[in-house]
């Protein structure tokens, strides 16, 4: 979640700091242009003020000109700008250099024919750094008895101001960069403030649904309505532990308190079987039917002791383990005249050796149950990835999509198959008993006839220790 709430927070910040920064970097720009127009209109404004006193234009220079001229020769040989005073025709009265005239077009003869209105220069067009070549064109008029009688034309080189403009803006960048890694910094415990708890929640919902009932969520951070959620949700998971504690202990309760009647329906059975003539079809049922029910208890008995223990897990070879189950059970499947192969070599994982293998004798059993005499029942250890599993595959008759879907469920048994001996919890207990170390089981077709069982447990510690 982090991953799509971090860009959308560093778009939006991104997003403001430009917005603010383009116009701080052209209001940056026009302060500074300016400033440098203001200094030229004072410039203009003093030149304007000597030109005032020329005497007008004759064949000689007086003194007055003269003085005006040096004042513009020190000028541009100081600051080197250009700059005139110029007549309405354009005829320069003094000039520096000497032979710059007004431009024909451009920037400088539209600022002199502002001038020859009246109007000084105050808003040239803004030069920007990447203008190279750009001029800054300020003039004033020269005005005698109310009539401009010429024009102060300045035509400045831009280099100082578009150094400073930049300069001005690698600030700016600057302070944005630096406000944009405070940003990253912000949004990085922002997210994880609002996040960490709903990763906490994550992960203790995760537990619960694999079956560590005990999980709960510390509410001790993040925003308050995530708190609140947490709260509440360390209450629904204490009310539906209690359902299912009280669901387990009635299940063990019951199953445990009906086997002394059972046990001594089943002794008046056998005494009243004595009294009967041999060979009695009625009391051979009877009695399949109280062991059926007997079985069926204590598999009840089994499955609610292992969904209530908690699993012991240890590194352990499940190599070496599987191997010891095939051992046991070969004897029943050579009187079955079923081969039951192991493969695999040492293969380790994390998991409860006893629960493993009561899981494993319970699919195991299942295989032989449904397996013909002459088939094969091969149980295959491998290491895939961050697990291992262990795969069992029998040569029966298999079953259909509609059953994959149902097998492992209490008490479900296929209709094809309700003449085999069991009560149909034996699966179901071995889900139980994975699910608690982290463990699962999954039901697959085998080519080209039977059951694939893949029972699969982490290789990693719990919690990742």
């Amino acid at each position: 979640m982090r991953t799509r709430l971090l860009p959308l927070l560093l778009v939006l910040m991104a997003g403001v700091l430009l917005a603010l920064g383009f116009p701080l970097a052209a209001s940056l720009a026009a302060t500074q242009q300016q400033t440098v127009v203001v200094d030229r209109i004072d410039d203009t404004a003093r030149f304007a003020a000597l030109a005032q006193f020329v005497t007008e234009r004759g064949p000689g220079i007086d003194e007055r000109q003269s003085t005006l001229h040096g004042e513009l020769v020190r000028y541009h040989g100081v600051y080197g700008i250009e700059a005139g005073v110029f007549y309405r025709d354009t005829t320069a009265m003094a000039r520096a250099p000497k032979d710059w005239d007004v431009p024909r077009s451009g920037e400088p003869r539209r600022a002199f024919r502002e001038a020859l209105l009246g109007r000084r220069s105050h808003d040239p067009p803004q030069v920007w750094p990447w203008q190279r070549n750009a001029r800054l064109a300020v003039a004033s008029p020269v005005v005698r008895d109310g009539d401009v009688v010429a024009v102060v034309l300045t035509d400045s080189p831009t280099g100082q101001l578009r150094s400073r403009i930049l300069h001005g803006w690698l600030l700016i960048a600057a302070g944005e960069v630096a406000a944009m890694l405070v940003a990253v910094g912000a949004a990085f415990r922002l997210t994880g403030w609002v996040l960490k708890p709903v990763k906490v929640l994550d992960a203790a919902t995760h537990d619960i649904a694999t079956g560590r009932m005990n999980s709960r969520v510390a509410a001790a951070g993040g925003p308050p309505e995530l708190r609140r959620l947490a709260r509440s949700f360390n209450e629904m998971a204490d009310n539906v532990e209690e359902v299912l504690e009280q669901q387990r202990a009635f299940v063990a309760d019951a199953s445990h308190q009906l086997r002394n009647p059972l046990a001594a329906l089943l002794l008046r059975i056998e005494l009243l079987a004595l009294e009967l003539p041999p060979g009695n079809d009625e009391i051979a049922s009877v009695r399949t039917e109280g062991k059926r029910l007997a079985q069926v208890l204590d598999d009840l008995l089994d499955l609610a002791l292992a969904e209530h223990a908690s699993a012991d897990l240890r590194l352990t070879d499940i190599g070496e383990l599987a191997g010891e189950r095939v051992a046991a059970w070969r004897p029943l499947a050579d009187e079955k005249g079923v081969r039951l192969t192991g493969r695999g070599s040492a293969v380790t994982a994390w998991a409860d050796p006893v629960a493993l293998s009561s899981a494993l004798d319970a699919v195991i059993d299942n295989a032989l149950k449904f397996t013909p005499a002459g088939e094969e029942v091969t149980v295959t250890v491998a290491a895939d990835g961050d697990t291992s599993t262990i795969v069992v595959t029998d040569g029966g008759p298999g079953l259909t999509d509609e059953e994959l879907v149902r097998i492992g469920d209490r008490f479900w048994r296929s209709n094809r198959h309700q003449n085999v001996k069991g009560s149909g919890l034996g699966l179901s207990i071995s889900r139980a008993l994975l699910t608690a170390g982290g463990g699962s089981i999954t039901y697959s077709h085998h080519e080209p006839h039977g059951l694939r069982v893949t029972v699969t447990v982490p290789r990693s510690a719990p919690d990742g220790g």
